[in-house]
């Protein structure tokens, strides 16, 4: 895996299509890359970092569930809420995460 991007700003955190509110993050994303040719591989990423998750008022659902963060530039990635700490997660293939399957 190829870290491709870092990024940091203030987004929106979504649960169940809907925005919940806004949120500071950063993020790293990181892609498959074939060794054969160096083109990225469809559908193999890593995406990690961390949310201004406030366990005291943010809702302890959303750890462990399918959330959307959606970037500063309008782009949303789904991630995980790994911790009461913020950390967040996303990665490999699947429907919820990729479009090759």
């Amino acid at each position: 895996m190829k870290l491709v991007e870092e990024c940091s700003g203030v987004g929106e955190l979504m649960w169940g299509g809907r925005s919940v509110r806004k949120i500071a993050y950063q993020v790293r994303r990181f892609q498959g890359i074939s060794e054969g040719s160096g083109m990225p591989i469809p559908g193999l990423f890593r995406i990690e970092g961390a949310i201004d998750f406030d366990a005291a008022k943010d809702s302890l659902q959303w750890i462990g569930s399918d959330l959307g963060l959606k970037l500063e530039d309008g782009r949303v990635f789904g991630i995980s809420v790994l911790n009461r700490e913020g950390q967040v997660l996303s990665e490999g293939h699947g429907p919820s995460k990729c479009v090759c399957c």
